[in-house]
């Protein structure tokens, strides 16, 4: 059996099975080549985009054996096991409970484990060669021993190279190690003294992870999977808990959380939350994994729970106040506010984060660029507080209205005004008020003396009272226009 893509020259061999090797087959030949050796060979097209989804699924697994994983081309992960190998007994030990849960999950998998990232790549690829460590484990500082019968293939330089170097008769490591660097470096280019320096450590060859650790992380593995919601409810409520603790012990809280359930057949399932504000309550937390846990399919169990705090925010320690409702200037009180990020961090879970949102206040005297809606979470987009606008109306239309006016001089209110086909005579009026654009827009098509705005708060025989301004001033080129902006109450 034998899977096959598209490549120069028409359909290649992307991969083969154990027979189909031992007939003499290999990737990256034709497939017509293939079929002339093996003429009853099955054929099937790969799945390149399959196989990159199903190799992430498996670096994400891999986490919990460490937090410091990646994926290593099209078939392989390194993972950085410093400090992490004594919690499963030794390294030996982790690479066998590794290998042995990958088989149970139906993969077939070799590893490895040595100083250095580029070590371990040749141990595992090119493993048998002779003198390779039966266990898959390279003593400390034993790279240069076990590396010498190596091909130097194993040292991941280009295909012109290796051809190179072995028509001048240097065909493993051990043939290298021993040479000039300089006469090397002058005919090779700088790279194969590169991957030397990095096989033997010499080079650090850093390691970028799949994705940032956590500072605030708790993991639990259970002794036997678990299938059932009620196991998973306990689960989370002891990672909250030690979550909330740590973050307690920091004056930190939570922004965003993802727990990470890790099934037997090596798949993981991520379940993320926000909130409006830093917490760390574990029953609110709770609540708000609940509505979610839902989704969860255990399979045939899941065998590690993982949370992470991946936002995090200063939350010192409140002070409770003794009004029930509000304090002494009237502000929510501690409780009050309690419940309304509750309430929030709720509607956001269940409706989206950006359809929760609120009225920020930003920095300019027009009316309709004076305030925003913007989600809940977001912080404020001036850091001034709301101006005190005791005259202002309550209801702003969507875009100021042009209205007809009757006026007896060019700088007094008018005496009446026609809006939407309806004439309103007015009985009282205050003003004006002068708002000027922003000297940011003075570059705009208009001076600024033809786009100054002059409000009046006008009431008519019946009572009602509107919010209408003139734009512009008379005596200038162009003549004003009049607009009705708002209602009172």
């Amino acid at each position: 059996m034998v899977l096959t893509s598209t490549g120069p020259g028409g359909l290649r061999v992307a991969a083969v099975d154990e027979a189909a090797a031992a007939l003499g087959l290999h990737a990256d030949m034709a497939l017509a080549h293939a079929r002339a050796l093996v003429p009853h060979v099955r054929c099937a097209s790969g799945d390149p985009a399959g196989d990159e989804a199903a190799l992430g699924r498996l670096a994400e697994w891999a986490i919990c054996y460490t937090p410091w994983v990646a994926v290593d081309g099209d078939d392989g992960l390194m993972l950085d096991v410093t400090g992490c190998a004594h919690l499963f007994g030794g390294e030996a030990a982790l690479i066998a409970h590794m290998v042995g849960r990958l088989a149970r999950a139906g993969f077939t998998a070799s590893a490895a484990v040595a100083d250095t990232p580029a070590a371990a790549w040749a141990w595992v690829r090119y493993g048998a060669v002779k003198n390779f460590p039966a266990d898959g484990i390279v003593a400390p500082r034993g790279t240069r021993a076990v590396a010498a019968p190596l091909p130097v293939a194993a040292l991941r330089s280009s295909d012109a190279t290796v051809e190179a170097l072995g028509r001048l008769g240097l065909h493993t490591i051990g043939d290298l190690l021993d040479l000039p660097r300089a006469p090397l470096a002058r005919r090779f280019g700088p790279d194969l003294s590169r991957r030397l320096d990095r096989l033997l450590g010499r080079e650090d060859e850093p390691i970028s992870p799949l994705r940032p650790t956590p500072v605030w992380r708790t993991h639990l593995q259970f002794p036997e999977p678990i299938v059932h919601r009620d196991g998973i409810d306990i689960a989370l409520d002891r990672l909250l808990a030690r979550l909330c603790e740590l973050l307690r012990a920091a004056d930190q809280g939570a922004r965003a959380l993802t727990l990470t359930l890790t099934r037997v057949d090596c798949t993981a399932q991520h379940i993320h939350i926000g909130t409006s504000r830093p917490v760390r309550e574990p029953r609110h937390l709770m609540r708000l994994f609940a509505e979610r846990l839902g989704t969860v399919d255990a399979g045939f169990g899941i065998e590690t729970a993982t949370l992470a705090a991946t936002r995090v925010e200063s939350l010192a320690a409140i002070q409770g106040d003794l009004h029930e409702a509000s304090d002494e200037e009237g502000a929510p009180d501690t409780a009050t506010r309690e419940r309304l990020g509750a309430l929030i961090d709720r509607l956001e879970n269940r409706l989206g984060p950006e359809r929760v949102r609120r009225i920020a206040a930003v920095e300019s005297h027009i009316p309709e660029r004076a305030a925003a809606m913007v989600p809940v979470r977001q912080r404020a987009m001036s850091p001034t507080a709301w101006p005190q606008q005791d005259q202002r109306p309550l209801t702003l239309l969507p875009a100021p209205e042009p209205i007809l006016v009757l006026a007896p001089m060019p700088d007094d209110p008018p005496l009446s005004f026609t809006w939407r086909r309806v004439v309103h005579r007015v009985a009282r009026a205050h003003g004006p008020e002068r708002i000027d654009p922003e000297w940011w827009r003075q570059a705009q098509a208009l001076p600024d003396r033809k786009r100054c705005r002059d409000y009046y708060r006008v009431e008519d025989g019946e009572g009602r009272r509107f919010w209408i301004f003139r734009e512009g001033l008379y005596g200038l080129d162009v003549i004003p226009r009049w607009f009705m902006h708002g209602m009172f109450a």
